[in-house]
């Protein structure tokens, strides 16, 4: 099993520790290795005397009721037959342990491999549609509220604007859209459970299968067409969007789950807002953390493409 993309060794274990938090729920680890994976959490290989592999997730932003939510929402989408890893369980419930202060979760390792955006065909984009729809069609009770709503956003713009001067013109623009976008926004859209960061390195392949959907920490309760445009941004625009990834996209969605006509008229929006949840949280999580002679390692000014091509009328008709 992989995770999300990037650089994130945050929290040091050592076997001792883990071995410790692990107790009788297991397994019996016999080695330990941090991963080069995770933008936000800690993540490691886990190794048993018998050679099985564990995935290990330690917890860096969310506290222990987040993390209970988060497995518990993976244990209803497997029991779906949707495809996701559920956590090890031990009395019949989804494990969570505590080490270095941090919940800690166990999962069975994956195998599997991630797309790079030139390797997305037609084919691909089409099956990501259908897995979306599949976790929107699920019956999953719980959703957790949205952690990155536009008020939080707004609270993040307002905090780039003052730590840094050369990145505030561009957080008052985003603060400007967002806030116009939210004011349009159809409140009666469809909605439920949402993955909500469904991007390339949040999906594992076995050849042409899909092996699983990663990484629900972000999910939430919010409309379903808005996860929708998520996927659209994330996998169909490599330098432009490519109109038939968009396609492929929106009619593998539409095999499992068609769209409203509500939903149809909605989609320029919540693809906006999209576009500037994840141009406001690269701002804060990478742009505002890089060192001064570095380039951030995901750049938010993708998504204000992104954006421009949105406003141009790019999903227009899907």
């Amino acid at each position: 099993m992989c995770s999300d993309g990037g650089l994130a060794r945050l929290t040091p274990l050592d076997l001792g520790e883990v071995r410790a938090a692990l107790g009788p729920a297991g397994p019996d680890l016999s080695s330990l290795d941090a991963l080069d994976a995770g933008s936000v959490n800690s993540n490691f290989l886990g190794i048993d005397g018998a050679g099985t592999r564990y995935f290990l997730r330690l917890y860096e932003e969310q506290g222990v009721e987040g993390a209970r939510r988060e497995l518990a929402v993976l244990e209803q989408l497997s029991a779906a037959g949707v495809p996701v890893v559920a956590a090890r369980a031990h009395q019949g419930r989804p494990w969570l342990g505590v080490a270095a202060g941090k919940p800690l979760a166990v999962f069975p390792w994956r195998e599997g491999h991630m797309l790079c955006q030139r390797a997305v065909t037609p084919d691909a984009a089409r099956r990501v549609g259908r897995a979306l729809a599949q976790v929107h069609s699920a019956p999953v009770e719980g959703a957790p509220a949205d952690r990155f709503d536009p008020a939080e956003l707004v609270r993040r713009l307002e905090r780039v604007q003052r730590e840094s001067r050369a990145l505030a013109p561009d957080a008052r623009r985003v603060e400007r859209e967002l806030l116009r976008v939210r004011a349009s926004r159809d409140s009666a859209l469809p909605r439920g459970l949402i993955h909500g960061d469904l991007f390339r390195d949040n999906v594992l392949w076995q050849g042409e299968r899909i092996s699983a959907l990663l990484d629900f920490e972000s999910a939430c309760d919010g409309p379903y067409v808005y996860d929708l445009a998520v996927c659209l941004l994330a996998w169909c625009h490599g330098d432009v969007f490519e109109p038939p990834l968009l396609t492929a996209m929106s009619e593998g969605y539409q095999e499992v789950r068609p769209l409203g006509a509500a939903e149809r008229a909605a989609l320029p929006t919540e693809a906006a807002l999209a576009a500037l949840r994840f141009a406001t949280t690269r701002m804060t999580d990478f742009s505002l953390r890089a060192p001064a002679d570095q380039p951030p390692l995901r750049d938010y000014r993708r998504f204000l493409r992104r954006l421009e091509a949105v406003e141009g009328g790019a999903l227009d008709g899907l």
